[in-house]
């Protein structure tokens, strides 16, 4: 087997290549998905154009692709003898590529047939279960560490059981659906994918010389190819764009930082990465989970000067139980809501996106503002979660 340094030179030059191959594909393929009536409407464009669909399969396939041409490099049989051969960790990532290739197939899926909400839920869940698996015949580790400040209550650490296996296939749900519901304007999908990935590039190498770097070069096996074809993608997803990614690529992408976090041991990192997917999710959950009605589309609203203006909804007061006046209570409490109203039962206020109260706090803006603005946000996060993780962490745990 390769040292780990070459083994990363390695897949940075095939990453490298997997941008290059990106590039020069996407174009090749837009006809193709028009002909095949794969497409959607861009809503926020005034000519309102037509653009091929679901392009996160081609970006995928190429991560695919990349990646097995990489394990036979990785594991040549002229480096390594049979007797000291690697099978956990060479189980654990063909385990990781199939749970990336099964969420890819099921987004794909999802984009042609447009499944519901309860699948979209589902298919993480099945997709993990391979990864799972193999986390649990090589590792079954399932004890998390417990703050100095609760130890003399809980000991130093507590052994969750099953519960810390739900935990991880909850967290590959959260991953895939944070970023598919944190969409809906040009280049948001990729470009938050892109400043995640860069965040656990830089937290890899930050403890590529600590205690778990095993479990860090195995996470810069997946993240720098995925970075190259997401590089790629992004250029042809920006504003104007001329492809979507689809919930395709949201899957893809999703499932990949489950799978690094939880064979990488640090889900709890990984979530303060997403900062702004997690404070989009809570505050969506009043619709999602219907105590507020729930549009099937949420995203902002072309006006006819040109810029993006949120979008509402419009409901009785007396149509809502009461948890969702409850929750109407709170928001508007906070100012997290704008309320029109009409008379005293019917109000109208904006959907719970992180993108419709951005719109609704510094006003309407052109698409591309709004896009900077959220993925500006996205990297302010990064640096409040390396703070949280690094000087904060140690008042809590032994860092």
């Amino acid at each position: 087997m390769v040292s780990a340094n070459f083994s990363i030179f390695i897949i940075f030059g095939l990453s490298i290549i997997s941008y290059i191959l990106t590039k020069q594909m996407i174009p090749l393929f837009i006809n193709k998905f028009l002909s095949a009536n794969i497409s959607g409407i861009d809503v926020h464009k005034a000519s309102k154009p037509k653009l091929p669909e679901s392009f996160g399969v081609v970006t995928g396939c190429i991560f695919l692709v990349t990646c097995f041409i990489f394990l036979p490099i990785l594991y040549s049989p002229g480096s390594i003898s049979v007797e000291n051969f690697p099978h956990n960790e060479f189980v654990e990532m063909v385990a990781s590529l199939l749970s990336i290739c099964c969420m890819l197939l099921l987004g794909f899926i999802d984009d042609i047939f447009d499944l519901r909400w309860r699948h979209k839920l589902f298919f993480p869940t099945l997709a993990s279960l391979p990864l799972l698996i193999v986390y649990h015949i090589n590792i079954n580790s399932t004890t998390v560490l417990i703050p100095r400040q609760l130890r003399h209550i809980f000991g130093v650490s507590v052994d969750l059981g099953i519960l810390y296996y739900i935990y991880m296939g909850m967290l590959a749900v959260f991953c895939t659906n944070a970023i598919n519901i944190y969409a809906g304007v040009n280049g948001l999908e990729v470009g938050q994918s892109v400043i995640i990935a860069l965040s656990v590039f830089v937290f890899n190498i930050i403890e590529y010389y600590g205690s778990a770097r095993k479990s860090h070069v195995l996470s810069l096996y997946f993240i720098l190819p995925f970075l190259g074809v997401s590089s790629s993608l992004l250029k042809y997803n920006w504003f104007p764009a001329r492809v979507f990614v689809g919930d395709t690529y949201c899957y893809f992408a999703g499932m990949l930082f489950a799978v690094i976090a939880i064979l990488g041991h640090f889900s709890k990192t990984m979530l303060l990465f997403f900062i702004p997917q997690v404070f989009n999710f809570i505050y969506s959950l009043p619709q999602l989970l219907h105590f507020i009605p729930c549009p099937r589309h949420r995203f902002p609203l072309l006006t006819k000067s040109g810029v993006l203006e949120p979008s509402y909804v419009e409901f009785s007061l007396n149509e809502i139980s009461l948890i969702g006046k409850i929750c109407f209570g709170i928001l508007q409490k906070f100012h997290l809501i704008k309320v029109y109203r009409k008379d005293n039962i019917k109000v109208k206020c904006n959907n719970l996106t992180l993108l419709n109260i951005t719109l609704v706090i510094f006003g309407s803006m052109h698409e591309e503002m709004l896009t900077t603005k959220l993925l500006m946000l996205q990297i302010i996060c990064t640096g409040i979660a390396f703070t949280i993780r690094y000087p904060l962490a140690s008042l809590f745990y032994d860092v």
